[in-house]
């Protein structure tokens, strides 16, 4: 116990001299905490911070994002992936409207219980916003907390996790009972920018004289994670069909498991790709225009975009959309990356 509250004072006074100053640290708002803690699952930080801007500019507070047209979010959020988060924000905000008055919840059930937030996200806000005693298990936590009571259990399984958040808790709770958000703060960003997936710096930690993993020479090796599936790799063709200033596209039905709602260019896959793959749509494929690779889970595509015609009416489905109303609508990540493609080669 003393050791831990020892350690835990020496992790908190690293955290104030080293922490990045980012804007969602800025503030006990579990608003803005919350987007931050939704958009940086998944995604880098930098990668992140001008979606986060951009969004809380859109969506100031949980009223505007309860009231905001879906198709409207979805164009915000258009680039981040994972599009369901979005839409599970939008619910979440509109239980908060309707149920609360508006108030976020200030305890982990509480938060818990609104759609699209789970343990991670309960956690995290119940503890920066309102000082809850609830450990974070995020990405850069398991890492930390495997080095340091040198885990060998796969980090994918439940009761590896439950054993890292037990330590996590344990340790929080003797060192930093009072300041539980600051203390899964510095965890998180100890693992960010010091006790890092590749060439971990050591010598910087805090922690490292009570790593375990660091003591056995064995940090290199852990976390543990399970064998990833083997990619496979598929050949994509987009067809960027124009007449005169817009563009033939259709928008994903709501069945849809991938990004339901989402507009996109014509587009066929398969592991080889003929040159007659667009006729099923009544689409001549013309001239190349470039590539792009594209990654949806074990699925690696080589994307090949090709400037097209079609002639007579647009197939089922689909039609013209202008070329201006394209910044506001929400686009799949392939068809961003075909149009700008294909607007490359117009300015050439």
């Amino acid at each position: 116990m003393a050791r831990d509250k020892k350690l835990v004072g020496a992790l908190l006074r690293w955290y104030r001299r080293h922490h990045r100053d980012l804007p969602w640290r800025r503030t006990k708002d579990p608003y803005p905490i919350w987007v931050s803690e939704v958009m940086l699952q998944q995604t880098r930080v930098t990668t992140a911070l001008p979606y986060y801007e951009r969004f809380l500019k859109e969506f100031p507070d949980v009223h505007a994002l309860a009231g905001a047209p879906e198709a409207k979010l979805l164009a915000v959020w258009s680039g981040l992936g994972y599009y369901r988060r979005a839409r599970q924000m939008q619910q979440a905000a509109k239980v908060i409207v309707t149920e609360h008055g508006g108030v976020f919840p200030d305890s982990y059930d509480g938060l818990l219980a609104l759609p699209g937030i789970g343990p991670y996200t309960a956690a995290a806000i119940a503890s920066i916003s309102f000082n809850r005693a609830h450990a974070v298990v995020d990405g850069n936590v398991i890492r930390v907390m495997s080095r340091f009571i040198n885990e060998s259990g796969e980090v994918s399984r439940t009761e590896t996790k439950e054993r890292l958040r037990r330590r996590m808790q344990t340790l929080g709770e003797a060192g930093a009972s009072r300041r539980f958000g600051l203390f899964n703060q510095a965890v998180m960003e100890l693992g960010a920018t010091v006790c890092t997936l590749r060439n971990p710096g050591c010598m910087s930690c805090p922690l490292r004289d009570a790593c375990q993993a660091r003591r056995q020479g064995v940090q290199g090796l852990r976390p543990v994670k399970a064998i990833k599936e083997r990619s496979v790799k598929l050949e994509m063709a987009v067809a960027v069909v124009r007449r005169g200033s817009h563009y033939l596209m259709r928008e994903r039905p709501e069945d849809c498991d991938l990004m339901p709602g989402f507009w996109e260019l014509p587009e066929v896959t398969g592991a080889a790709l003929a040159d007659d793959c667009f006729d099923a749509l009544g689409i001549r494929r013309g001239e190349h225009l470039g590539n792009f690779r594209h990654g949806i889970t074990f699925r690696s595509y080589r994307g090949s975009v090709y400037s097209s015609k079609i002639e007579g009416r647009a197939p089922a489905c689909y039609r013209w959309v202008p070329e201006q109303r394209l910044e506001e609508m929400p686009l799949t990540t392939v068809a961003r990356k075909a149009l700008r493609i294909a607007l490359d080669a117009r300015n050439r």
